[in-house]
C-alpha cells in the first residue's frame, strides 16, 4: 500500500487533520430542539390555563396541575431533545476509516452538544417568561392566603401606620383624654380607637387605661354600662388578636408551601433535563447510523457514482 512521505497511510493522515466535531450539524439540531421545545412549552401553558378555573370545585386541582406540568416538561424535553439529537447525528459529516466505538462516541457527543446549545438558547428565550408566570402565580396564591394578614398587620405592625399617618397620633390623643370623653364625630372616634388598637397590638397587650377609655367611648355610643362595654372591648380585642394570629399562620403556611413547590419543581426540572440529555445523545447515535447506512447508486452520466443523501 502507498505511504506518504511521513510513512503514514494517506487516509489516516487526512482523517487526523480534520476535527471530529460537525458544528453545522450541532447548531442545526440545537435550533430544531430549541424551537420545538418553545412550541411545546407554549402549548403546555395554553392547555394548563384552559384547565384552570378561578371557581372553587371546578377545573383541575392544584396537585393535578403540578403533576401535569412535570409530566409535560419531561415529555417536552424528551421529544425536543430527541429530535435535535437525531438531526445532529443525521446531518453530521460521515467519517471514513473510523472504528465503530469511535463513531458511537462521536455521535453521542454530537447529540449531547446539540442538547447543551439548545438548553442554553431555551433558557435565555423561555425561562425568563416562565419564571415570571410561576412567580406571579405563587405571589397570587400567597396574596390570597395572606391578604388578611397584610391588612391587619399594616395597622398593628407599628404606630407609624395609623389612619392619620401621624407617628405620634396615639400619644397626642393621650394628652386630651378625659374621664368622661366628650362627644365627637364617628370618624374621630373610629380614628382614636384604631390608633389605640394599633399601638396595643404592636405592644402585644391592651393597657388598663386604654381599656377603660375604649369602654367609655363604647358606652357613650351604645348605651351599654361601663362593665358591659369593657367586656365588649375585651371580646373584640381578643378576636382581633386571633384574626391577626390566624392570618400570620396562613401567610407562613403559604410561604412554606411555595418553598416546597419551588424545591420539587427544581428537582423534577433536573430530572427532565437529564432525560433530555440522554435522549438527545441516544437519538444522535441512531441518526448517525442511519447516515452511515446510506447506499450509493450508480449513475450513467459520466460513469460516476453519486451518494444518495
Amino acid at each position: 500500500m502507498n505511504r506518504s512521505s511521513d510513512g503514514l497511510y494517506p487516509a489516516f493522515e487526512e482523517s487526523s487533520s480534520v476535527s471530529g466535531v460537525s458544528w453545522g450539524a450541532i447548531f442545526a439540531g440545537a435550533a430544531a430542539a430549541a424551537a420545538l421545545s418553545m412550541i411545546l412549552v407554549l402549548l403546555g401553558f395554553g392547555l394548563g390555563f384552559s384547565a384552570v378555573s378561578p371557581w372553587a370545585g371546578e377545573g383541575i386541582s392544584a396537585k393535578g396541575l403540578g403533576i401535569s406540568t412535570i409530566v409535560w416538561l419531561a415529555a417536552t424535553q424528551i421529544i425536543a431533545s430527541g429530535m435535535g439529537g437525531y438531526i445532529a447525528g443525521r446531518l453530521r459529516v460521515k467519517w471514513a476509516n473510523m472504528h465503530g466505538d469511535e463513531v458511537y462516541f462521536r455521535d453521542t457527543a454530537h447529540g449531547f452538544l446539540a442538547w447543551c446549545v439548545a438548553t442554553l438558547v431555551t433558557a435565555i428565550l423561555v425561562v425568563g417568561s416562565v419564571s415570571s408566570v410561576i412567580s406571579g402565580g405563587v405571589q397570587a396564591g400567597a396574596s390570597v392566603a395572606g391578604g388578611a394578614a397584610s391588612a391587619m398587620t399594616q395597622a398593628a405592625g407599628t404606630a407609624a401606620a395609623n389612619t392619620d399617618s401621624n407617628q405620634y397620633g396615639y400619644f397626642v390623643d393621650s394628652l386630651f383624654r378625659d374621664d368622661r370623653p366628650a362627644a365627637v364625630s364617628d370618624d374621630a372616634a373610629h380614628g382614636a380607637v384604631t390608633r389605640i388598637f394599633a399601638q396595643s397590638l404592636a405592644n402585644g397587650q391592651l393597657s388598663a387605661e386604654d381599656r377603660t377609655y375604649l369602654a367609655q367611648l363604647v358606652a357613650q355610643r351604645t348605651n351599654l354600662t361601663q362593665a358591659d362595654a369593657e367586656r365588649r372591648v375585651d371580646e373584640i380585642y381578643a378576636r382581633t388578636q386571633k384574626a391577626i394570629a390566624d392570618a400570620k399562620l396562613k401567610a407562613q403556611q403559604a410561604a412554606d408551601t411555595a418553598a416546597k413547590v419551588a424545591a420539587l419543581t427544581s428537582l423534577w426540572m433536573f430530572v427532565a433535563l437529564l432525560a433530555g440529555a440522554f435522549f438527545a445523545s441516544f437519538a444522535a447515535t441512531f441518526g448517525g447510523r442511519r447516515r452511515d447506512a446510506v447506499e450509493y447508486v450508480e449513475v450513467d452520466t459520466y460513469t460516476t457514482t453519486t451518494p444518495v443523501r
